[in-house]
């Protein structure tokens, strides 16, 4: 009887031990998914990325003129570039042989006919009470409004008129000081100095961009018609119906403010959201919510929806407290919803200029407001681009249950994939790309997941065979990932971006 009792409440005592373990680890998260993410990006829909579909800016007046475009101006009458002597802080001058990045000026819009110019070391180009032309405000006002007036037959040659109702001119005799001081009657020849020639260089076209460039008006219906009409439940049919079981879906953080976001930005993006969650749990799949643009933009690209191409995010604290706020708001938004299955806290942070102090902050701070909400959501954290070392946060997230660290591989971008045969690049993906993906896979640490890769290459002549196997061999290797995989993207104007148009010409077999 004795030994009876003792084996029962070993029987209760084990029972307590494994409950409390099941409730331990549902409070924490879940460590081994049951199954892999195999998912696609949708990419370009609440998130604009130009290239993704170059249709949306058509309508745009002066398009060539958005927020961001470099403008290098040559003068004709002595031959130099216009430039910011020292990076900015002092004077305009017109003395240099060859445009470099002194000599490169960035748009910033006010509208389709008035414009900032942002210098190197991001000051704005302003006049003073002399009418010297300067580069001294850090932030730009009524002085530092300019106007790019262009020859009727030649848009490349062009006169720049200032706030004070002159134009641009340069002063040879002074060593090409430029003011602002001519009328703009002397024609468009090469002896008036008051003419340029104007060269554009590093577009971008990003939700900034597409939203400042139209303005308050056009924009929001510009948008919102695209959100309606470029994703809709047929995609998420097409995409539950063809051997995927996630999306991934970027966003901006501005989606936190909707339906009134802070300028350029478009309400309804939201909206559309709370759309796909509910195709999702129609056809029975998971999503991804991915931080695709932090406030100040973490990286210079486009798709972060940066302004001219400056890093501003985790410079300061500010920007570090409002992303969080952003995903404390997506995950408490969507905490209950049944597919909401991770939460993405940022995407692409760029090293050098994003530290890995900075981003180990907000990924500590991020993680905790998904718990806040959610003991269940994965909380995935990108690693830096750029000089990085790609293991460095694999001893912090290894302390956070359901943690997830994503990576994104791609065959270009890099001059070192420019003239790979087919057989390289195949090799590469299963030697190169294994040993990376096995690197930051550890048994003890956090998931991995490869969030963007796409069956594109730098190859030229590609047979439907060569494509077929490279996308098999990155699905085979990237199939190791213990979270798994997103494809680059379900559409995009380029085909082989596009894994709807891959699916349905038999490139790509899931």
């Amino acid at each position: 009887m004795a030994s009876y009792s003792w084996a029962r409440k070993l029987v209760v005592y084990y029972f307590f031990i494994i409950f409390s373990c099941c409730i331990f680890s549902f409070s924490y998260g879940r460590i081994t998914p049951n199954f892999k993410v195999r998912a696609v990006n949708l990419g370009g829909w609440l998130l604009t990325e130009g290239w993704i579909k170059p249709s949306l800016f058509d309508g745009i007046p002066n398009k060539d003129f958005l927020d961001g475009t470099g403008l290098q101006f040559k003068s004709v009458t002595v031959g130099k570039y216009l430039c910011a002597e020292l990076g900015g802080g002092t004077i305009i001058v017109a003395n240099r042989t060859a445009a470099l990045g002194w000599e490169t000026f960035k748009i910033w819009r006010i509208n389709s006919t008035s414009f900032n110019f942002r210098v190197f070391n991001k000051e704005f180009v302003g006049v003073d009470g002399s009418g010297n032309v300067v580069a001294v405000e850090n932030k730009p006002g009524f002085s530092e409004t300019f106007e790019i007036v262009r020859k009727s037959d030649d848009p490349s040659r062009v006169r720049i008129k200032a706030s004070n109702g002159f134009f641009l001119e340069v002063q040879v005799k002074t060593e090409e000081l430029v003011t602002a001081n001519n009328g703009g009657n002397g024609g468009w020849g090469d002896d008036d100095p008051s003419v340029f020639i104007m060269k554009t260089s590093g577009k971008l076209e990003g939700e900034f961009q597409i939203t400042n460039g139209y303005g308050p008006i056009i924009a929001p219906q510009v948008m919102r018609e695209h959100w309606k009409t470029f994703i809709v439940e047929e995609d998420f049919k097409f995409i539950a119906s063809n051997g995927l079981n996630a999306v991934r879906i970027p966003v901006g953080w501005w989606i936190a403010s909707d339906p009134t976001p802070p300028k350029p930005y478009v309400g309804g993006s939201l909206h559309a959201l709370d759309n796909a969650f509910l195709w999702a749990k129609k056809y029975g799949l998971k999503v991804i919510i991915d931080l695709h643009a932090a406030p100040g933009s973490q990286n210079p690209w486009e798709h972060s929806a940066n302004r001219d191409g400056t890093i501003e995010w985790g410079k300061t604290d500010d920007t570090i407290q409002q992303t969080v706020a952003v995903i404390d708001f997506l995950t408490a938004r969507y905490a209950k919803n049944p597919s909401l299955y991770a939460v993405e806290l940022i995407n692409e942070p760029l090293a050098p200029e994003v530290s890995f102090e900075m981003v180990k902050k907000y990924y500590e701070a991020g993680y905790n407001a998904v718990r806040k909400h959610s003991s269940d959501a994965y909380v995935v954290m990108s690693n830096r681009l750029g000089s990085a070392d790609p293991t460095e946060l694999l001893p912090f997230a290894s302390g956070l249950k359901g943690s997830v660290i994503d990576v994104h591989y791609y065959n270009l971008f890099s001059d070192m994939f420019n003239d790979m045969t087919v057989q390289q690049n195949l090799d590469f993906v299963f030697t190169n790309r294994s040993a990376q993906l096995n690197t930051v896979t550890q048994s003890n640490g956090p998931l991995t997941l490869v969030g963007e890769w796409v069956a594109e290459w730098q190859v030229r002549d590609a047979t439907k065979e060569d494509y077929q196997k490279f996308a098999k061999a990155q699905l085979e290797v990237f199939g190791r990932a213990t979270f798994g995989w997103a494809y680059w993207t379900l559409k995009n104007v380029n085909n082989h971006w596009s894994l709807e148009w891959m699916i349905k010409n038999g490139y790509i077999k899931l």
